[in-house]
């Protein structure tokens, strides 16, 4: 009797564990998926990869651990969800003026705003009369393969004079290296200053810099390499270890590249052509290769961003006023436009495109372009219906 009992009782959990199988969640494709690290990771760097990961998405900041006064964030992961793009709440703004000619608004707490703050303190507000620009959170996925881009590379895709005479003048945004930056093997130097490719106009040198940044500008946290508390100005102790820093980087280097969807079907295809017959790839170049990398499994390797990492004049419209190294008030860096299709899962299911999320859209995005890529803009809206709508597949394909 007992043993009949015990059979029945091992059937009912069986048909229980079976009948939970029809609600368990499908899991997503991997190339609907942002985060994960890229392939031929050593064990040794995946448990490095890990720890990174934690220290973005899961460590949350309070005022018992360092956060603020002033801040933007309270984690990395808020900004950018899933490694995706961020959404107009965690937009940031910049302001003032801050190239060569210095930042006029830094005892004003430029050149990014904190506005939010811990209960007792006033969060920053925008000084009167001063160009900004707002800043939505870029995707994180695949950096490591565009800080291991060669110098000489970046330099040779520039045409400050517009040579060939295509109307694209792409340059580099020159920029004043931070004393605790480690120069990669073939940095190209001009006058003092240094290629920059991170950041909407280029101006951090690596992912180092930005890191270290984001965790002082955007949550109030202080390092070794980045003292100064936002609220008060003064250098204080460092309220993050070297060790975490170096962990974030390690994980932004080695997340993966994002996979393009549906590559094969003809439509794709058709769209990928009248991409480059209007223009667009002048800019958003699709093919890169990596230099050397103390991470095997990114050095020397092909990969496919759609973007030539140099800084372009985008006309009137997206002009806002503020600068950032050599970059001007109008020029912006290309951004990569792998992962666009996936966009909007991390923005809560809408399009927040272009530097400031005002895009809405990826045809509105386009049409936004102006200076250099006036022309291109100027072909895509001759486009019959059928044309824009196979391009906008390819663009939400990659």
């Amino acid at each position: 009797m007992k043993r009949h009992a015990f059979l029945f009782s091992f059937g009912m959990v069986f048909i229980v564990f079976q009948a939970c199988e029809h609600f368990e969640p499908v899991a997503p494709a991997e190339n609907a998926l942002l985060d994960g690290p890229v392939e031929g990771l050593s064990p040794a760097e995946n448990i490095r990869f890990l720890k990174g990961d934690v220290a973005f998405n899961d460590d949350v900041f309070t005022a018992s651990n360092g956060l603020g006064p002033l801040f933007v964030a309270t984690t990395c992961g808020t900004c950018h969800p899933g490694d995706g793009k961020g959404h107009p709440f965690t937009t940031l703004t910049r302001f003032g003026q801050y190239d060569g000619t210095g930042n006029q608004y830094a005892h004003l707490g430029g050149p990014q705003l904190q506005h939010r703050a811990l209960p007792g303190f006033a969060p920053e507000v925008l000084p009167d009369n001063v160009g900004f620009s707002k800043l939505t959170p870029p995707a994180n996925t695949g950096l490591g393969f565009l800080d291991a881009v060669r110098d000489a590379d970046i330099m040779a895709w520039a045409d400050p004079n517009d040579n060939d005479g295509d109307g694209i003048s792409g340059v580099p945004n020159w920029i004043v290296m931070k004393e605790y930056i480690t120069a990669r093997d073939g940095t190209i130097e001009h006058e003092g200053k240094y290629i920059g490719r991170f950041g909407k106009k280029a101006a951090a040198y690596d992912l180092h810099q930005q890191t270290a940044q984001a965790y002082n500008e955007d949550i109030g946290i202080t390092s070794t390499y980045e003292p100064m508390d936002t609220h008060s100005g003064l250098l204080i102790d460092p309220e993050i270890t070297d060790q975490t820093i170096h962990d974030v980087v390690f994980y932004l280097k080695t997340l993966k590249a994002p996979i393009p969807r549906a590559a094969h079907r003809d439509e794709i295809i058709s769209g990928k052509a009248v991409f480059e017959q209007i223009g667009c790839a002048k800019c958003h170049r699709s093919e890169m290769k990596t230099g050397d990398s103390p991470i095997a499994a990114i050095a020397n390797k092909t990969f496919h961003p759609y973007t030539d990492l140099l800084l372009h004049d985008m006309g009137a419209d997206l002009d806002d006023g503020y600068t950032e190294g050599s970059a001007t008030t109008s020029e912006w860096r290309t951004p990569a436009l792998w992962g666009l299709g996936l966009s909007k899962f991390s923005q809560g299911g809408d399009y927040f495109l272009l530097h400031d999320g005002r895009a809405k859209s990826i045809d509105e995005a386009i049409l936004w372009h102006g200076g250099e890529a006036a022309n291109a803009r100027a072909q895509y809206k001759s486009l019959t219906s059928t044309e824009k709508n196979k391009l906008i597949q390819f663009l939400e394909s990659l």
